[in-house]
């Protein structure tokens, strides 16, 4: 800020209007102190109380208005000002003190409520005395065009009012807010979740003004495993994640690109070679990796530190939430749920139905015993549809069980068949082949076209009884007491890893092809297996390669 001495002893003499010309310029400058200002506007009744965290999310909400960041998912608990921060106090922050008046605002979340809620919240903080005061001339707001759910300014800048799969076709934004795009009350349910992750990754994207400079914004408590942010990180979406769990945890250290302030001096921070860990989805240091997590096509950067803590369980806003309110909402919420909303971990430490450590890896498959391969069906091809997996189980004369195999695939319905019927001819003609029945009518046609495709082969047909974590339960005993093993290859990783997390895991088609196996090798007319293997059959090389499959 430059002043004349003249000016400087005006101010001198004049504390209160010099305070006030500070107060603007602080507020340009940065947006937490832009909050600051503000706060008594919105909140004239509680104190503001700061936290690192606030700091955290102003700094990349600043890195997107400086064009740093286009892509960028924040989890963060309830209540710790997400909400104010970047649907309220960030887009008049842009507007106003930042002189960006021509931005435009589309504001989604689980509810229309809610963003309606912002939306007034934000108008009202603009109409205020302090904001017109300082900023008042940068823009008007247009007569025609000031609803609650929408309104305009003189700048052809807008804010609107949505919620998710309540926006088709029209407006499109510079910034998209997505702020808690996942009902808890209805994240449990299948239907509703995928209905959800389809609008944010077929809807969302053509809502931009410019998809090259335009951002994306997703700030949520974490509800599910396979929820907007499962999403973004199981598939590695390119956003960056800033994630901030209520206590501590080293081992999920969050990296960020870009250097921020509340980290301490920029030009005192280093950046560390971090690997993006598939099965915590998040960069963890390189040398903390599990050695198979390496191998199994890890992507490198160079990256900084973007938590500042580091004594395990410590509190990420202790002066607004302390030990014995955390304590509370733990034996409120229970495991399941804090896990999930505070310490953006979905999935507890030790649950779900299968524990990775429960399986014992072998080197080789011995001969004898019954084997079935398991199928789960899938039809459609595309990044977002389930697999086609199917899994060769073999059971022992003394009922141990082993996991000899598992292939999975994405084709469309054409080559489906092929796919399928190549994998049977390389397990050979004594490997019994199971697959579930649609009961539809469809089904039935498909039972009399593969019946005949598959002629020779020991192939059978069964409806599925129950939903998938039901069908699961037998065999999860058996892997926790220790009885399953799985012989070594590369499709151990993908394979762990969505066992893992069923039934709360994006993916469950190799654990249904288990499932399936299972119940076909507990039930009558699997085919006795010789010691000695049968004859290798020719297949496809192509079919080879991408199943990773030898015969044994």
């Amino acid at each position: 800020m430059a002043v004349d001495k003249q000016q400087i002893e005006y101010l001198v003499k004049n504390p209160a209007i010099a305070r006030k010309l500070f107060d603007k310029y602080d507020a340009e400058e940065r947006l937490l102190n832009f909050i600051k200002l503000g706060w008594s506007v919105l909140e004239p009744g509680r104190k503001f109380v700061t936290g690192w965290h606030i700091e955290a999310v102003c700094e990349h909400l600043e890195a997107i208005t400086h064009g740093e960041i286009k892509r960028l998912v924040i989890n963060v608990p309830p209540g710790c000002m997400k909400s104010l921060t970047t649907n309220v106090f960030w887009p008049a922050w842009e507007w106003g003190p930042r002189d960006m008046p021509t931005t435009r605002y589309v504001s989604a979340s689980y509810s229309q409520d809610l963003t309606t809620r912002d939306n007034k919240r934000c108008r009202n903080l603009m109409n205020s005395d302090i904001y017109q005061e300082h900023w008042g001339h940068i823009f008007g707001f247009a007569g025609d065009q000031n609803a609650k759910t929408r309104y305009d300014n003189s700048k052809t800048g807008f804010k609107i009012a949505t919620s998710v799969n309540g926006m088709g076709t029209g407006e499109r934004g510079d910034r998209f807010i997505i702020d808690d795009p996942n009902n808890i009350k209805d994240v449990e349910s299948e239907v509703t979740r995928e209905s959800t992750n389809q609008w944010f990754t077929e809807v969302v994207p053509t809502r931009l003004n410019e998809p090259a400079k335009s951002a994306i914004l997703v700030i949520m408590q974490r509800t599910h495993y396979a929820d907007v942010s499962g999403l973004i990180l199981a598939r590695q979406l390119g956003y960056d994640h800033l994630n901030l769990p209520m206590e501590y945890e080293r081992g999920r250290k969050c990296f960020i690109r870009v250097p921020m302030n509340y980290m301490g001096p920029i030009e005192k921070q280093k950046t560390q070679t971090v690997g993006y860990s598939k099965s915590l989805t998040s960069w963890i240091p390189a040398g903390e990796m599990n050695p198979d997590e390496v191998e199994h096509d890890t992507r490198f950067e160079e990256m900084y530190p973007g938590d500042p803590r580091e004594k395990e369980g410590e509190l990420m806003w202790p002066e607004h939430m302390p030990e014995e309110t955390i304590e509370g909402n733990k034996e409120v919420l229970g495991s399941y749920a804090y896990n999930g909303q505070f310490q953006q971990r979905p999935v507890p430490r030790g649950g779900g139905l299968f524990n990775k450590a429960d399986f014992n890896v072998i080197e080789t498959c011995p001969s004898g015993g019954r084997v079935v391969r398991g199928w789960d069906i899938a039809a459609t091809q595309s990044e977002s549809a389930a697999w086609t997996a199917g899994l060769k189980m073999r059971l022992m004369p003394n009922n141990d069980i082993i996991i000899e195999h598992v292939t999975r695939f994405r084709e469309n319905p054409s080559s489906v068949e092929r796919r399928i019927k190549n994998v049977i001819m390389q397990d050979g003609l004594l490997v019994r082949q199971s697959f579930p029945q649609d009961p539809a009518a469809a089904g039935k046609i498909v039972v009399t076209s593969w019946s005949k495709s598959f002629a020779g082969y020991d192939v059978h047909f069964s409806l599925e009884s129950g939903d998938k974590e039901f069908r699961a339960i037998p065999i999860s005993a058996q892997v926790e007491a220790g009885n399953v093993y799985i012989v070594r290859g590369p499709w151990n990783y993908d394979f762990l890893e969505e066992v893992s997390t069923f039934p709360r895991g994006l993916s469950k088609d190799q654990v249904d092809a288990m499932s399936r196996a299972y119940g076909d090798l507990l039930g009558e007319g699997t085919a006795m297996v010789a010691s000695t293997p049968p004859e290798m059959i020719e297949v496809e090389e192509h079919d080879q390669s991408s199943d990773g499959y030898s015969v044994h």
